[in-house]
């Protein structure tokens, strides 16, 4: 008996997103914490060609070790403001809320998906995650970088371009776009201050703020700003975005 070919989803890799704790605030049981994470970044893994996998905020590092090595690779979302003690500072007054236990899990398993060469995608929260995990610091508000003029937390449907970004040559993003200037919506209160060691600058809004970091050395990382997961549907090109990771991920 002859052995049967293997079906296209078995050529998939497998994306582990990382999931937020939601603290219900109201109905029956206030208080309660949920995994949860937008089914955007579900719905656009899987269009991409991607197999989305969910994974919990847990504290064990030898558990999350086990997830890390479960997958092919990461998907970091956005989410709660990292603690500003991660980076060395103490917060400012403009700080939002921080939830110290996702950051630890997150920077163990980022750490731990360098250490075994697996490629990471990060969104808004993903990408400031990146940078202070590999050395890098933040800003705690737009208000404290000097000459940041642009709405950078849109007024409008989340889908809606909020300001321009404009992509760097020689980048995964210029590969992706193929443009020098993009519109992007954008919904974020933090920026990258200092550029972790390694990295590059792939894109910046006009007024400056940071919009892309990638890493081609060691395991290829590469990270945005702004939330293509909620444009993909009106905007093919934030698709290609993922298209890209995933291509990257196949190697």
């Amino acid at each position: 008996m002859s052995r049967s070919k293997a079906s296209p989803v078995s050529q998939k890799p497998n994306i582990g997103i990382f999931t937020s704790i939601l603290v219900v605030e109201s109905g029956p049981f206030p208080g309660m914490e949920r995994s949860y994470v937008n089914h955007e970044y579900v719905s656009v893994v899987e269009a991409a060609g991607g197999i989305p996998l969910l994974i919990p905020v847990v504290s064990d590092e030898a558990v999350i070790r086990r997830q890390v090595e479960s997958v092919d690779a990461l998907l970091l979302t956005g989410g709660y403001d990292p603690s500003p003690l991660l980076f060395g500072e103490n917060p400012s007054r403009q700080i939002g809320f921080i939830f110290p236990e996702m950051d630890e899990h997150q920077i163990l398993g980022i750490r731990i998906a360098s250490e075994l060469k697996k490629p990471i995608m990060g969104v808004c929260r993903g990408l400031q995650m990146l940078n202070v995990a590999f050395g890098g610091t933040l800003y705690q508000d737009l208000t404290l970088i000097p000459n940041s003029y642009i709405q950078h937390f849109q007024k409008s449907r989340k889908q809606s371009p909020g300001h321009q970004v404009v992509i760097e040559k020689d980048t995964l993003l210029a590969d992706v776009f193929g443009e020098s200037v993009i519109e992007t919506n954008s919904f974020h209160h933090l920026a990258i201050k200092d550029l972790a060691p390694g990295f590059v600058i792939s894109a910046r809004a006009p007024d400056g703020v940071i919009e892309g970091i990638e890493r081609r050395e060691g395991a290829p990382i590469m990270a945005v700003q702004w939330h293509p997961e909620m444009m993909y549907e009106k905007y093919p090109l934030m698709l290609d975005l993922f298209k890209k990771f995933m291509k990257i991920v196949r190697g």
